[in-house]
């Protein structure tokens, strides 16, 4: 079979074309270390690359709110935990008061450190959080608790504190609102009370010298510190999870960059490999065609 001059001319240009193209790539390729450099190149890697960045976008919005939900239940827990003090101090008190050896001046010297005590407590439930908000302030109002000038304790706006988003369809309540923190305490007379009441209880009782009333205010503070010591247990379980969320937060990202890497990152060795293969085969094509475009007649008449 003949070939003609001109197709013999445009498969070898062609080929060496198509070669020299291929060994560009590579050497592209190599270089960046990325397999294709435009959307263009490989339209469905870009569209899941796309998606992987745009969960990656996501999950580093989930771990900012993590890091701030975490520092949230450490504060409050800390701070609940500043309380359990000052009320473990506060149910001593109620017991030492209880003794029938004690004089007046005794009491009044226990009642005043009783109000210290409940100074040191309101101050506490009104703990602002580093962004400057009430740590147990609710959905409503400004603080945790408003003190009246005739020294009484309302609980500031209703409502559960808002919860932060962790994860798709995941989210923590970092803290409690103060009304459920302090308040719905069940009381030794029957109903419910709350500690800065009860505290204001214990202190008139001290200063009546009324030791019925510094006993019931006693199993009112027993009360409340089992309140508070099973607050701290559910803020507990809430860091927790968030330990569970940020696991699988770290999972999920190092899945998404091993096919990230897989869809765009060159594999270096291979690349070179390939290139080292089409250099040959474009050096051995270039060779054949200068050899064979360089025959005529006489060639074959010798």
């Amino acid at each position: 079979m003949q070939v003609s001059t001109n197709r013999f001319y445009e498969t070898s240009g062609s080929l060496m074309q198509k070669l020299s193209q291929q060994a560009d790539t590579l050497n592209t390729q190599i270089a960046s270390t990325k397999k294709f450099a435009a959307p263009s190149d490989d339209v469905v890697a870009y569209q899941r690359l796309t998606t992987i960045k745009q969960a990656d976008a996501d999950a580093t919005s989930y771990g900012a709110n993590i890091t701030l939900a975490q520092s949230l239940l450490d504060q409050s827990d800390t701070t609940l935990g500043s309380v359990e003090s000052q009320l473990q101090r506060a149910s001593e008190l109620a017991v030492s008061a209880n003794n029938g050896t004690l004089n007046d001046g005794d009491r009044q010297a226990i009642a005043t450190e009783l109000q210290g005590i409940l100074t040191s407590v309101v101050a506490l439930a009104n703990t602002r959080d580093a962004r400057g908000q009430a740590l147990f302030g609710a959905a409503t109002g400004n603080g945790g608790v408003v003190q009246a000038a005739d020294g009484s304790m309302t609980f500031d706006g209703s409502g559960s504190p808002a919860s932060i988003p962790v994860a798709d369809g995941v989210s923590i309540q970092p803290t409690e609102g103060a009304a459920r923190v302090f308040g719905g305490i069940p009381a030794a007379g029957g109903g419910t009370t709350d500690v800065f009441a009860t505290l204001q209880g214990m202190v008139a009782a001290l200063q009546n010298n009324d030791t019925a009333a510094i006993s019931s205010a006693s199993g009112d503070v027993t009360a409340a510190l089992s309140q508070i010591g099973a607050m701290r247990g559910s803020l507990g379980a809430r860091s927790a999870n968030l330990d569970l969320q940020r696991n699988q937060a770290t999972d999920a990202a190092s899945a998404r960059e091993t096919t990230r890497s897989a869809i765009e990152d060159t594999d270096v060795t291979t690349a070179i490999t390939q290139l080292q293969k089409t250099m040959t085969v474009l050096q051995a094509t270039q060779a054949s065609f200068t050899k064979l475009s360089s025959l005529s007649l006489f060639d074959y008449l010798k």
